[in-house]
């Protein structure tokens, strides 16, 4: 993303781990200047800020949500682009009759849906529709979202519960454009949990056999689709797209 955004740009980086964030904040300077600026004010073509936050945790959520309305508040901004990508699997070694502690069950919908819910709209609140800007929400969704995979009740129904609220949402606000992709089965840390850890033994031969068959995707590709798909801006606000879709 970060080469295709003109002069003025900001990108605003959110994850937990404040080191890996200055890295990334530091190679994204790096390529949009020809060298390392090493600080938040970057170039005059892209500004790189980051913020460390935990969105599972209160505290966490009211520090990103913070950062975003102090960007936000700049009036010169004309147009919004919001990822949601922070997810997690929850304990794929349970199955649903393992299900029984409302703590947990409570603490992986707090994290992976009400979160996403509270940051976008403390972001569309903060850039609220001005007249020759356009906002667009992107939703980092699953297959999970639309089939049952057994032993992923938590994940699959997260990801069905957040696919259902951003349609909600380009329901009640056509101005917006708001897109629920899956990026298909990428080749992350995410995955070797599928395949080491999930307690259905079909699941796991299933994503073992995608690793050993080198079907896995490797995340820049995805990416790149995700970056088309919103660069032609040709689908219907609120639709779920799949990587193979396109």
């Amino acid at each position: 993303l970060a080469p295709q955004l003109g002069p003025g740009a900001v990108l605003l980086l959110l994850a937990r781990s404040a080191e890996a964030l200055a890295e990334l904040a530091a190679e994204l300077r790096a390529g949009a200047t020809g060298s390392d600026t090493g600080s938040d004010s970057g170039s005059a073509e892209l500004r790189v800020q980051s913020v460390a936050a935990d969105l599972g945790c209160e505290e966490g959520l009211r520090r990103a949500g913070a950062a975003l309305r102090e960007l936000l508040q700049d009036s010169s901004f004309g147009r919004l682009l919001l990822v949601n990508n922070a997810g997690s699997l929850g304990d794929i070694s349970k199955s649903f009759l393992d299900l029984t502690d409302l703590q947990e069950i409570n603490t992986y919908f707090s994290f992976n849906i009400s979160s996403a819910l509270c940051l976008t709209s403390t972001a569309l609140r903060a850039f609220g529709a001005r007249p020759g800007c356009s906002r667009t929400v992107v939703n980092i969704s699953s297959l999970c979202a639309q089939e049952p995979f057994p032993s992923w009740a938590l994940y699959c129904s997260g990801k069905a519960a957040r696919d259902m609220m951003f349609r909600v949402l380009a329901l009640e606000e056509p101005g917006l454009r708001v897109l629920s992709y899956a990026p298909g089965p990428l080749d992350t840390d995410m995955q070797l949990l599928a395949r080491t850890r999930t307690a259905d033994l079909g699941m796991r031969q299933h994503f073992q056999r995608l690793q050993e068959k080198g079907q896995l995707i490797d995340s820049s590709v995805s990416a790149q689709k995700l970056l088309r798909l919103l660069q032609e801006d040709s689908f219907p606000s609120g639709a779920h797209v799949d990587f193979y879709d396109i």
